[in-house]
């Protein structure tokens, strides 16, 4: 099980700023490795281990989610894990301007059904810190009812992320949205 809360009451939802979220990821300890398992069964990465076929098997990982998907460092593609993994490849660009917002409800649920059918999600993009973090805090956000600081407070326990400025906007919207919509009330 995770160490992190599973929802947030509706007292302590507070909406954060640019300027917040930029201090509170700066702060944490940064990591180095290729991958860290950042929640039960989802694994955040590089692309340095998504090339690592044999690394990613002894693992146990059925699914990965490439965040970089067509760009000439991130090779990934149905071909290249073969039948045993499924795939699901994001065109992200890192850049602020770059809208990645159209991806999170199907990246969200392309990691939901992995674990819900009991597999491993290896999430990565180049470095693991922008594209894949962001979609894996979209991911905790939607299917797991935290808000935007409870994801990345869940995440930094296990690995050094940070999201764009722009990512981190549009990161800020869906808070916005998921809290207007009441979906962080317990259940």
């Amino acid at each position: 099980a995770s160490t992190c809360a599973t929802k947030d009451s509706k007292r302590t939802w507070a909406i954060p700023s640019l300027q917040e979220l930029e201090e509170l990821l700066h702060s944490a300890p940064r990591s180095c490795r290729h991958g860290d398992e950042v929640w039960p069964d989802l694994y955040l990465g590089d692309m340095f281990m998504s090339h690592d076929k044999l690394g990613l098997w002894q693992l146990g990982i059925t699914h990965v989610l490439n965040a970089a998907h067509g760009k000439l460092c991130c090779k990934g593609s149905d071909d290249f894990y073969g039948t045993t993994v499924k795939y699901y490849g994001v065109p992200a660009n890192d850049l602020p301007t770059f809208d990645l917002s159209p991806y999170f409800y199907p990246a969200a649920e392309f990691i939901h059904l992995a674990l819900a059918s009991g597999g491993k999600v290896f999430v990565h993009c180049a470095v693991g810190v922008s594209r894949s973090a962001a979609l894996v805090l979209v991911y905790l956000m939607i299917h797991h009812h935290l808000s935007l600081l409870s994801s990345i407070r869940c995440v930094q326990q296990k690995r050094w992320i940070f999201p764009n400025r722009g990512f981190l906007r549009q990161l800020i919207a869906l808070d916005r949205k998921l809290k207007d919509e009441g979906l962080n009330e317990p259940k």
